[in-house]
């Protein structure tokens, strides 16, 4: 069991981590010592990269994947794990701005995603705790009633198995919620790890603490990573959240990143079943786990942009409070949380990186639905190398531009940015660095120069150069993980100053009082 320490009136674990990790023992990898060859290199160990090196493998390609950190310990190690093709009120607005068979497309998509983690767990005989669930969006705002109605109409209209009614098995206050029948969870870690052992069967080469900082083309092309190897490679597959290579695609102007929050918690009740999420704000996302000997219940939420809004440990008091006013909580056992990416048009990108390089491949812009964009997005970027059809490449391309509604999310995500850009800069700072309490940060000039200080629990000051290493915002304290988030385009740095999460590629410098 973690630590423990008191917030207002509940008790969180001190540090956040995710039951998903924390309930498998993982293989660990060398970091990558020498320049290396492979028909393709993988950035990225999260469930696209390794499901992808999974099924080229199988065809007996020469596969290298690396990892800026330890596999499995980003987006994929901390999600909700839903397998489904319900991804919130999603299908009336794809109908409204793409039409039918695009919508259409998207959940054949998600749902042959879910066939296929189904069938890979057959097929290798996996016990990664899989079961098979009904998925609800709910409301109890009048406001959201008409558009759980519209919803159920564009399920009609793409032959989506559904009901609409006005209870859940859940005791919460409903006046509405749709139901999208037969859809899944799973331990994503459990399965995972069977697909990385399946790997290391078929020859994949995998090194951790590996950073991929740039590309380059001379004969072939080449990953570059941050102690000077090179991983020369006939594809490539940036599977790492962000692209850790732009090439001028401006993906960071292109997305905005959000992070969301996670309370484990073990109750007096028994769950009744069933995956949710509701339709208002803030979110609430509830699913079950299986614990040895203890049923954990999921809840999820309060949704916000990185970097920007209120204290985020207050998200994690939020979350405890509505699952103690709800649930009959025993206790208090996990906390985590995630960050996602949502593009203009809320469809992911994968694909050739631009119309121009087709022998890198981007998967990223999974809008908090991982487990079935990421499966299909490494089963579409595998047909695009073995040059087989696949009928979803062109409705997930990333060379896409809808005008309607990409550029008015152009705009407004840009605009967003220059304001925070502008704000951090004028930002007034002076608070008093002897006042601050252990375990707690803040932000002050120390010669004329912006400064995030953190205290740790020894009391020791760790001092970094809070402007951000990408394009030069102010990042912010994240009191909830002990990190310095940008809110302009969502990079993560430790209290120490190093990359936790990108687009950044260099760690924030190190101050020193003089």
């Amino acid at each position: 069991m973690k630590g423990w320490f008191n917030l207002t009136d509940f008790q969180l674990p001190q540090f956040p981590e995710p039951y998903w990790r924390d309930s498998v023992e993982l293989p660990s990898f060398p970091a990558l010592t020498e320049s290396v060859k492979a028909d393709v290199g993988i950035v990225g160990g999260g469930i696209t990269g390794i499901t992808a090196a999974y099924l080229l493998s199988k065809q007996n390609l020469d596969v290298v994947l690396i990892d800026a950190s330890d596999i499995l310990n980003g987006t994929t190690g901390h999600t909700t794990a839903k397998i489904t093709a319900q991804h919130g009120l999603i299908y009336d607005e794809f109908i409204s701005h793409f039409g039918m068979e695009k919508a259409s497309l998207y959940y054949e998509a998600t749902s042959e995603a879910k066939d296929f983690i189904k069938q890979t767990i057959d097929e290798l005989g996996m016990d990664c705790d899989f079961k098979e669930q009904d998925a609800y969006i709910y409301t109890n705002d009048d406001s959201y009633v008409t558009q759980l109605e519209n919803e159920k109409k564009a399920y009609d209209q793409l032959n989506i198995e559904s009901t609409l009614r006005d209870k859940i098995p859940l005791d919460l206050p409903v006046k509405s919620a749709l139901i999208m029948k037969n859809q899944a969870q799973f331990h994503p870690i459990k399965y995972l790890k069977v697909l990385v052992e399946e790997c290391i069967n078929n020859g994949v080469r995998i090194y951790e603490n590996t950073t991929a900082i740039d590309m380059e083309y001379n004969k072939e092309p080449a990953i570059l990573t941050r102690d000077g190897q090179r991983i020369t490679c006939n594809q490539i597959i940036s599977a790492s959240h962000f692209p850790f290579y732009d090439k001028q695609s401006f993906y960071f102007a292109r997305m905005y990143p959000e992070r969301s929050y996670v309370v484990a918690v073990t109750s007096e009740q028994k769950y009744p079943g069933g995956m949710y999420i509701n339709a208002e704000s803030p979110t609430r996302s509830i699913r079950s786990a299986g614990n040895p000997g203890e049923e954990l219940w999921l809840i999820g939420g309060e949704n916000h942009k990185t970097g920007q809004g209120k204290s985020t440990i207050e998200h994690y008091e939020a979350l405890q409070a509505y699952a103690t006013k709800h649930f009959h909580v025993r206790d208090i056992v996990y906390r985590w949380s995630a960050q996602d990416l949502t593009t203009l048009d809320k469809l992911p990108y994968i694909g050739p990186i631009t119309n121009s390089e087709e022998s890198v491949f981007v998967a990223t812009g999974f809008r908090k639905w991982g487990m079935t964009n990421g499966t299909i997005a490494a089963k579409i970027i595998t047909d695009y190398i073995l040059n087989r059809e696949n009928k979803y490449k062109d409705l997930y391309v990333p060379s896409r531009f809808q005008a309607d509604p990409s550029l008015k999310e152009f705009v407004k995500i840009n605009a967003d940015v220059a304001k925070h850009m502008v704000k951090g800069k004028l930002e007034y700072t002076d608070n008093n660095i002897e006042k601050l309490k252990a375990d707690n940060a803040t932000i002050t000039r120390i010669n004329g120069k912006r400064t995030g200080v953190y205290k740790d629990k020894e009391k020791k000051l760790h001092m970094v150069d809070t402007t951000c290493t990408h394009m030069g915002c102010e990042v912010e304290w994240n009191s909830g993980d002990r990190t310095w988030d940008c809110p302009c385009h969502g990079s993560r740095f430790s209290y120490t100053g190093d990359i936790i999460e990108g687009p950044a590629k260099k760690p924030l410098p190190k101050r020193e009082m003089n």
